[in-house]
């Protein structure tokens, strides 16, 4: 079975064209633009601007996370049973982004006009909207990870998607990350009213400009004769099935475990309450540094995009995400030791770059520099690697059981995402308590004792916590670049087969998966 061959006249591997390649990543893009603009900002948006208590903001983002258990699946089945005019993904990622739009656009500009008397509407508003924004945003994101099925299976063009769906990212998440401070700096910091009503109108016109982009990058995918093994002639998938569907398919709890590290590895050290503190209130100089450590762990990244797509195409998606998340490990270890020997009355063991007289870098800024730049660098390159992976786990879901099912596959993999982003700002909400503080630190927020130890922990301890739990959970994980070769040869030939008027039971006959050929052995 292992030397089972494509029909002859028949194509393995279906292709993307460069544009393709490039465009249907801004999806991720626009989708990062609301990761920034509601999931780093919601909080602190609620509780400086609103009012709301800290635990309700913060808790209730998590909590709302519940509802996700119930909504996802209903979504993933919708864009499984969708194959109209419009094809199958470019309707949820419109729709998505104007449900986000929309919600956003209430949230930040109309909910603080309500007066402070009437805190109960505040409360209903602030999570009727967020849950609604939750809809659109799980419309859109799964649609990133389902709808590379049909983009491209080419092994060697996958790995690319990794580096173009990153660009997507830095366009959409690095233009936000980039405007958000200077926009602070001109109209009032974070817990401000007026910051929000020029960030989110910028933010929402950036992400409908990011969605048109990627909705042309699929248009000419998005078709039938691109949907799986039979087109139309798959299996619908009952919800009640998708929990057995998940169980059989061990690669998908593997990366879903990876994911879920690589996830809470960037939304923790990213997050702006925890920036605030180290660059503002431990080192005394928000303005001054965070926008150059942004940049600089960007330009890090750059060469290890590189790095990544050609050991991806080499030795597989598997290997190259490990060796990143490896890098990323040991640099931390630099990181925290530097975070630990910081001490607030002595300038040779804080970050410094510019004084009143110019460059005013110290050796600990240095090694901070080296440490932290190739760490961001190297676990950046590597956040968004389970997206593409996310389409091995739907090939193998088809090769498995002959089911293309990529809208349940995007949106597990989308809920484990909000999952850990949402538990984020839980997290950090919970340990800045701790220290006694009763509202999120902003840039201008003085420091408290113990606040130093927070920030160790947070940007940190957790994300490297959550790397070892990524590594484990890949060293399980079986589809490797020689696997996901069989695994389209297999899907190939029982397509060809369906197209000669098999059924797909005939087909899967005829083309067992490989497993079952050994089970049966045995």
């Amino acid at each position: 079975m292992s030397n089972i061959t494509q029909p002859a006249g028949q194509e393995n591997t279906n292709h993307a064209k460069l544009y393709q390649l490039a465009l249907f990543p801004m999806n991720n893009g626009a989708t990062n633009v609301y990761f920034v603009l509601v999931l780093s900002y919601i909080a602190l948006f609620g509780n400086g601007v609103l009012g709301l208590l800290m635990a309700f903001a913060t808790i209730m983002v998590t909590v709302m996370r519940l509802c996700d258990a119930i909504t996802d699946p209903i979504i993933g089945a919708l864009i499984d049973r969708t194959n109209g005019k419009f094809g199958k993904f470019r309707p949820f990622m419109v729709i998505g982004n104007l449900i986000m739009a929309a919600s956003v656009l209430i949230l930040y500009l109309f909910t603080p006009m309500i007066p402070d008397t009437m805190m109960w509407l505040r409360y209903v508003l602030f999570v009727l909207l967020y849950f609604v924004w939750v809809i659109g945003y799980t419309f859109q994101t799964s649609c990133t990870r389902s709808g590379q099925t049909v983009l491209t299976n080419d092994p060697k063009q996958r790995p690319m998607f990794t580096l173009f769906n990153t660009v997507g990212s830095l366009v959409g998440m690095g233009a936000m990350q980039f405007l958000a401070p200077l926009i602070r700096s001109s109209v009032g910091d974070y817990n401000t009213a007026a910051f929000y009503r020029v960030l989110a109108p910028l933010g929402i016109v950036i992400s409908l400009v990011l969605t048109v982009l990627a909705v042309i990058g699929i248009w000419e995918k998005d078709q039938p004769k691109y949907f799986g093994i039979g087109g139309k002639e798959s299996k619908k998938v009952k919800i009640s099935e998708y929990i057995q569907i998940i169980k059989c398919n061990k690669p998908m709890q593997r990366l879903m475990v990876a994911g879920a590290g690589c996830k809470l590895a960037l939304a923790i050290a990213t997050n702006v309450s925890v920036l605030c503190m180290l660059y503002g209130s431990m080192m005394g100089n928000y303005d001054g540094l965070y926008l150059p450590m942004m940049v600089l762990g960007y330009v890090f990244s750059v060469p290890f995009f590189l790095l990544t797509i050609r050991t991806s195409q080499k030795h597989g998606q598997k290997a190259s995400l490990e060796k990143y998340v490896r890098v990323a490990l040991i640099m931390y270890i630099g990181v925290l030791a530097l975070m630990i020997l910081w001490k607030p009355d002595n300038p040779a063991f804080n970050l410094s770059l510019f004084g009143e007289g110019g460059l005013t870098i110290n050796l600990y800024t240095v090694l901070f520099i080296v440490f932290f730049g190739v760490g961001y660098g190297a676990y950046y390159s590597t956040a968004d690697m389970p997206i593409p992976m996310v389409a091995d786990c739907s090939d193998y879901e088809t090769y498995r059981s002959g089911q293309y099912i990529p809208g349940v596959m995007g949106t597990l993999f989308s809920l484990v995402d909000k999952l850990v982003s949402s538990l984020s700002t839980t997290v950090v909400a919970l340990a800045i308590s701790f220290i006694g503080l009763k509202t999120l630190p902003a840039a201008e927020t003085a420091y408290e004792p113990g606040m130093n130890w927070v920030v160790i922990v947070l940007f940190c301890v957790i994300p490297m916590i959550a790397w070892i739990a990524t590594l484990i959970a890949m060293k399980g994980y079986t589809l490797t670049g020689a696997k996901m070769k069989e695994i389209q040869t297999v899907n190939a030939s029982r397509k060809a087969a369906i197209a000669e008027g098999k059924t797909l039971e005939e087909a899967m006959k005829m083309y067992p998966a490989i497993e079952d050929v050994k089970a049966g052995a045995k």
